[in-house]
Order: C-alpha cells, then structure tokens, then sequence
C-alpha cells in the first residue's frame, strides 16, 4: 500500500542524502572527463571534490547542521506521574547479536539505557519498544531488534511484565501510528518519548499527528558536542556526522510534505 510505496521511497531517497554518494559523482566525473579530454572539466570537478573531501577530514560540517535540531528540547524536563516510557529502536546492531547472542548497540544506545533510568524513576511505568526491522527484507525471527532490546533490558534489571514490545514499525511515523494503536492510551495517561536529539523534532511532530497527546520529550545521544574541540583530522566521523544531518533534514521536508 501508500505505507510500502513511502518506506521504499525514503530509503531510495535517502541514497541522495549522503555525502559520499556526491563525492563519488565528483571522483566520476573527473574520471569522464579525463578520458573525454575535457581538461576544463577534469581540473574543476577534480579540485572541488578533493576541497570538499578536504574540508570534510577537517570540519564535523554535521554537528553544524546537528546543533539546532538538539536544542529545540530541553534536556531532563521535569516530570511529574509517568504511566509509559516510549522508546525508539534505531540502535540495535542485530548483526553483531545474531552473530554472538549478546545485545550490541550503536552510538544511539543512549536511548536503551535512559529507559532504564527512567523506568527505575518511575516504578510504575511500562516500558515501550517501538521499532521493527528497517529493511525491506526482514532478519531471521527471535534476533530482531526488539527482542534484543528487550533482553538488554531485562538485563539491566527491568522487571520482564513492564515491558511491551511494538515489532512491526519500519520508520517513526510507523512509530507513532502503530505504538498508539497498540497501547491504545487511555485519557489522561502521561508518556515519555526518548529518542536521538537530533531526530527528537520529527519524531514528536509524528506523534501528535498520530494523536498522542500528553507526551514529554527525553532527548538523548547528543552528537553536536563535538563542535568545542574544533579541527580534527576524521574523515570518517565527519562523513557520519554530514549523512545523519542530511538524512534527518530531508526527513523532516519529506515528513512536513506528506503530513506524517
């Protein structure tokens, strides 16, 4: 359906949003133009990739774009009774767990274990995973990433009946939509959000359009912390940082576009 046609469409697009797609085309096009004898175009497009590839070993050009998008939520509101704390898959590395049968994470694994301060602050609330497997093709059962998640949960002493796991979201406004659905809140009920900062304004802007109501933000793995330490010589966390800033950028257009 108009869901299949979204999600397959975004990862294509998403292709677009990386900086190392626009390097190589840079590289391809010095490339043509040498064997054409184009000298013009081989010098400039030679020396503009090798500047921008230059600037970005240099400058985290990520945390730049990353900044506003972390700071448009107060980090650890104040909060008062919590009935569920609703957090975003994304952080799961189930390779590395199918592969080990240990729970690994990512860089975002700051959002499993803010739910486990927080579910230890608020006894009484459930503990939500959102997320399915974000690839077209789905990974063998029992090593998703909700089952992993919930293992590293039950782990870090989370009592196994708090926790409810959503498995079948490939993107947030799956998310938002399918988690409402199925904990069909009642009136009145309090929930937390946590997710990444940087991708924290696309995701409660697709909770309230789903129709949550009474939902806080926790933001958590900051990345635009970075910026202080000025220059350093990391192509690769540089080229991380620009493809997450691009994607949620684009993200947050195609989102605003098509009312999700």
């Amino acid at each position: 359906g108009m869901a299949d046609l979204f999600f397959i469409a975004s990862k294509t697009a998403g292709m677009a949003a990386r900086a190392e797609s626009w390097l190589l085309l840079g590289l391809l096009i010095t490339l043509v133009a040498v064997w054409r004898d184009k000298r013009r175009l081989a010098h400039w497009a030679g020396f503009m990739t090798f500047a921008a590839t230059l600037t970005l070993t240099i400058w985290p050009l990520g945390d730049l774009l990353l900044a506003p998008l972390e700071a448009r939520y107060p980090v650890a509101p104040a909060l008062s009774a919590v009935d569920g704390i609703i957090v975003l898959g994304g952080a799961e590395r189930t390779g590395a767990f199918r592969r080990w049968g240990s729970p690994q994470f990512d860089d975002a694994g700051d959002r499993v274990t803010a739910a486990v301060v927080l579910a230890a602050r608020y006894p009484k609330a459930k503990v939500i995973f959102s997320g399915g497997v974000g690839a077209w093709v789905k990974g063998k059962d029992g090593f998703g990433p909700a089952t992993m998640t919930r293992q590293a949960w039950v782990d870090l002493g989370v009592a196994p009946e708090r926790i409810v796991l959503e498995t079948a979201s490939r993107n947030t406004a799956e998310n938002a939509r399918l988690t409402l659905a199925q904990i069909a809140p009642a009136p009145g009920q309090r929930f937390v959000l946590v997710t990444s900062a940087f991708h924290m304004p696309r995701a409660m802007q697709s909770f309230a359009r789903a129709g949550w109501t009474n939902v806080t933000a926790w933001p958590v793995d900051f990345r635009s912390g970075d910026l202080a330490d000025g220059a350093s010589w990391r192509l690769d966390e540089h080229l991380s940082g620009l493809d997450i800033a691009l994607k949620e950028y684009l993200g947050l257009l195609v989102y605003q576009l098509t009312g999700r």
